[in-house]
């Protein structure tokens, strides 16, 4: 289990980027709320530098992740350019090239790119505070331009995705580093898990489907009782990432798993 910090950009008096009276401070905590959910239903503990519509300087939100000892922080923003419409596509911002934050930075730009954003890279910010002042590796992730009108039809139409996808870019990161620091590369294995369910019924019926569709799911029990349906084992990251993307164009909702 890993510490995550998750920061909505701007908030209270602070709106962010504008556009036809949609507020970046809006979007942004909507995201991240869903985001860290979906990292808590992983079994990673989350802290939220807010949960609601509130004004933190960006040092307040680096010293609540240096606070916390958290493993890693993310901060989510959307975009904007001088004239609508001028950019479109999600980037990921990095103090640094190298290490676990480009590593993440790379896993989010993919998935995002995945939901139909334009992938526009990562870019070096070494003036920014919260990935400057903070002590763990960060990532600012710019999810598409709020002036964008494409961009805010892909926020809006799939926004359950896009909150999984980023998840999924911060999952695939934590599992890479755990099986680094195990020094288990040999012993463990990448695993896309589909579903996970309190009713064995409800797994068995996933699992039946999946099996008609051609794939090899497994049903598994974990220690609190609940019932995971999962494919595959992959010795290569990159060999899970690709069956999580087949599934996914097949409608499922999945994320990665080393457990």
């Amino acid at each position: 289990m890993a510490t995550i910090v998750i920061d909505a950009g701007h908030g209270g008096s602070d709106p962010g980027a504008v556009y036809e009276g949609r507020q970046e401070k809006d979007d942004t905590l909507r995201l991240a709320l869903a985001v860290g959910k979906i990292l808590e239903e992983n079994g990673q503990n989350v802290i939220y530098t807010r949960t609601t519509d509130v004004y933190q300087t960006p040092f307040q939100k680096a010293t609540i992740g240096n606070e916390a000892g958290a493993d890693l922080f993310v901060s989510i923003h959307r975009n904007s350019s001088p004239i609508p419409g001028q950019y479109s596509g999600v980037q990921t911002l990095v103090y640094e090239r190298g290490g676990i934050s480009e590593e993440m930075a790379e896993n989010i730009n993919r998935e995002l790119e995945e939901v139909g954003f334009q992938n526009l890279g990562i870019q070096e910010r070494p003036g920014l505070v919260v990935l400057r002042r903070t002590k763990m590796p960060a990532v600012l992730v710019e999810a598409g331009f709020i002036n964008s009108g494409e961009d805010n039809r892909i926020f809006d139409e799939n926004f359950e995705e896009m909150a999984q996808a980023i998840s999924d870019g911060i999952l695939q990161t934590i599992y890479a580093q755990e099986v680094e620091a195990n020094g288990k590369d040999k012993e463990k294995r990448y695993r896309v898990q589909v579903g996970y369910f309190r009713s064995k019924e409800n797994a068995k019926n996933l699992e039946s489907m999946l099996g008609i569709m051609g794939f090899a799911p497994v049903l598994e029990e974990d220690k609190q009782g609940f019932f995971r349906v999962l494919i595959g084992e992959f010795e290569k990251l990159e060999n899970a990432v690709k069956m999580e993307q087949v599934l996914r164009r097949a409608g499922f909702q999945t994320f990665i798993t080393t457990e």
